[in-house]
């Protein structure tokens, strides 16, 4: 089992940048794949971004080319850098992770704001 903390959100004008941070309760070095989901009001929660404990990284067509996931194993700490916002990538960013023996949910951190504003 493993805590998860989303802190970094915020306010920002399209074509800004803000930078998230997921941090975990223990090490993520043997967790498989962490990753970044968004859910605006209305809609369902959809992947943003993972990272293997390989350093393989999947996104979301949406943002591929403006958004970078990265993992900091000695902080056991996730991060997604995002670049050049706009008023769509406006939703509550979550973390996730999970593992072999964590069922397909895996656990969720409680979210943060990020607002675009144009």
């Amino acid at each position: 089992q493993v805590q998860l903390v989303e802190s970094g959100g915020g306010l920002v004008q399209a074509g800004g940048s803000l930078r998230l941070s997921c941090a975990a309760s223990r090490s993520i070095f043997s967790i498989n794949v962490m990753g970044w989901y968004r859910q605006a009001p209305g809609n369902q929660r959809e992947l943003v971004a993972t990272i293997t404990s390989r350093g393989s990284t999947n996104y979301a067509d949406s943002v591929k080319g403006r958004f970078t996931i990265s993992r900091d194993n000695a902080k056991n700490t996730v991060y997604l850098q995002m670049n050049s916002l706009k008023a769509e990538d406006t939703a509550v960013y979550y973390c996730n992770a999970n593992r072999v023996g964590w069922g397909q949910v895996g656990y969720w951190g409680q979210g943060t704001q990020v607002t675009v504003s144009s």
